[in-house]
């Protein structure tokens, strides 16, 4: 594989060049007209820079049960809130969620997120792996990602060539 060809893969985000990203972003990873209709987005919720820095796992299991569990405090368009393998972000699942809404709602959630006093369901009946979870780092990871609010809709980096495509 050149960096001037890569091959196009079945998994959206391996056709992605992650070197080209500016993390903190909210991207439109997927889009699907389903047979009866209904419209189904991916959203890319990118906390760190790829290949450069990651969220502990701790905090990444915290930010998936605090967001799963408060952003449906907000909508009922929110089918799945799951994290990235590379600890690097989330993807969000919405049934036909405009991406400026989407911003609105995370807005929202992630500001629920530095009032929250517990982590939801972190114990051992409602979770497998209960005791591994951190609601300071949970907020932290929010915070940092809400002070760059400004930020969340560019997505590349403008001195890389993708950003000029």
């Amino acid at each position: 594989m050149t960096d001037a060809t890569p091959p196009i893969m079945n998994v959206e985000s391996f056709n992605l060049d992650h070197r080209a990203v500016a993390a903190p972003f909210v991207r439109v990873a997927d889009r699907k007209e389903l047979p009866g209709g209904d419209v189904l987005i991916k959203y890319d919720v990118r906390f760190t820079q790829p290949n450069v820095a990651h969220l502990e796992m701790d905090t990444v299991h915290s930010l998936e049960h605090l967001t799963a569990e408060l952003m449906r405090n907000h909508t009922d368009r929110l089918i799945d809130f799951s994290p990235m393998g590379c600890q690097t972000g989330f993807y969000a699942l919405t049934l036909d969620i405009g991406y400026d809404d989407f911003l609105t709602l995370l807005e929202q959630t992630l500001t629920d997120i530095l009032a929250a006093t517990e982590v939801p369901a972190a114990n051992e009946v409602q979770c497998g792996w209960g005791a591994h979870h951190t609601l300071a780092g949970a907020q932290e990871a929010a915070r940092q990602f809400l002070a760059a609010r400004d930020q969340w809709s560019t997505i590349f980096r403008p001195d890389h060539r993708e950003a000029q495509q």
